[in-house]
């Protein structure tokens, strides 16, 4: 079955926007068996887009550019199959492409029946030039129905950015990932807004349809297509992909993995957050609580007085995993050191059950023995603490 499990794997648009090439796609896929990617469970090599010519053919099929595909696109397939991978391609429901190639607006069967041909396993489609008298639920819906016609199983990543509340109603018409924000950029900002703009619609993601948080920047150090604003630490990264494992949603790597720094090719395999996010139960995190700050912002283009509003800026979750085992994670979005803690009876394990949780640390492997009541850590700024967590009788523990 599809997408059982957040789905994982590369995507060429955040490091190589419209540079793409057969070639590329190629050691990609041998990067990702070579160096423990697939291992770790990235399947999926997908094209975004850039990769046709302007005009369709006399027929009204799409035709791969042949100077960056002199193979076509079966052969780059077929390559990423014989490494034991998936293949994905990219389309949209409009008109043209966010880049401005042709579209699959009014050609879904066709194009469908043309990828399965081809031997497309992943479809990313987008949402640019849109008609404006168009139905953006029918349109998807047709998709839906048009790869389901097309002979070959496919995961259909569909990319709206939340326009008609795509949160309720993409799992009904059979997509399998659903993106409802804006593009992500190589910057803290970005992310972090993307994340919180998620909150109150991850618990409408789960098995089979994902809520997609879009693809990982982590290791790009402001080097690709999506360098916009200050590059991001090590500690931003880690921050990131925590984040995304934590809400149980695809993970797809943005980065050029064929040149990648140990640090961050380390916490991309790390074994401990990606079974958090491909836990069998699929369960979204829970805010436990979240402390927010009045913050003042300089209105340059008003040159008035600074506004003042709330932000949200620690937080505390609980994840259930299966097994009766559970995620505790503390993130904290100020630039500096804070304490962080967790209440016990806000996560369901009041003092008065006579149970605590027997705490390790994700990162370090320190076994920290039975909490009780509390838990209370100090997290560096734009950083976060994971714990994963086993319930324990504590008058038992003692014995």
């Amino acid at each position: 079955m599809i997408a059982e499990r957040p789905p994982m794997g590369w995507n060429s648009w955040n490091t190589f926007g419209n540079a793409i090439s057969g070639q590329l796609v190629c050691q990609i896929a041998d990067v990702m068996v070579e160096q423990g990617y697939q291992e770790a469970g990235y399947e999926y090599v997908v094209i975004d887009d850039c990769w046709a010519l302007k005009e369709r053919d006399e027929n009204g099929y799409l035709v791969p550019d042949p100077e960056k595909f002199p193979d076509g696109m079966k052969a780059v397939a077929d390559y990423v199959h014989s490494k034991g991978l998936k293949f994905g391609l990219y389309s949209c429901a409009g008109i043209l492409t966010c880049a401005g190639y042709p579209s699959s607006y009014d050609h879904e069967f066709q194009d469908a029946k043309q990828f399965a041909e081809w031997g497309v396993d992943y479809l990313k489609y987008d949402f640019c030039n849109f008609p404006k008298n168009a139905d953006c639920i029918n349109r998807y819906h047709i998709m839906s129905m048009a790869l389901k016609a097309s002979g070959r199983e496919v995961l259909f990543a569909a990319c709206n950015w939340g326009v008609q509340d795509s949160w309720n109603w993409m799992k009904s018409i059979g997509v399998h990932m659903y993106r409802s924000t804006g593009d992500i950029f190589d910057n803290y900002k970005s992310f972090i807004s993307i994340y919180q703009s998620q909150l109150e619609h991850l618990s409408q993601s789960g098995p089979y349809c994902y809520n997609d948080l879009d693809m990982l920047t982590v290791g790009m150090y402001n080097r690709g297509n999506v360098a916009i604003g200050k590059c991001c630490t090590d500690g931003e990264y880690r921050l990131q992909f925590s984040l995304w494992c934590l809400a149980g949603v695809p993970l797809i790597i943005g980065a050029d993995i064929r040149d990648i720094n140990p640090q961050m090719k380390e916490l991309l395999l790390n074994k401990d957050l990606i079974a958090i996010d491909q836990d069998p139960e699929c369960r979204p995190p829970f805010l436990v609580s979240k402390r927010s700050v009045m913050v003042e912002e300089e209105d340059k283009e008003n040159a008035v007085e600074p506004l003042r509003r709330v932000s949200d800026k620690l937080y505390t979750f609980i994840k259930h995993l299966a097994n009766n085992e559970f995620v505790i994670a503390y993130i904290n979005l100020f630039e500096e050191e804070r304490e962080i803690n967790c209440i016990f009876a806000d996560a369901g394990l009041p003092y008065s059950s006579g149970y605590g949780f027997e705490m390790k640390d994700i990162f370090t492997g320190e076994k920290l023995g039975v909490k009780k009541d509390y838990h209370l850590v100090s997290v560096p700024g734009h950083d976060c603490r994971l714990y994963r967590c086993k319930l324990v009788k504590c008058d038992e523990y003692r014995k």
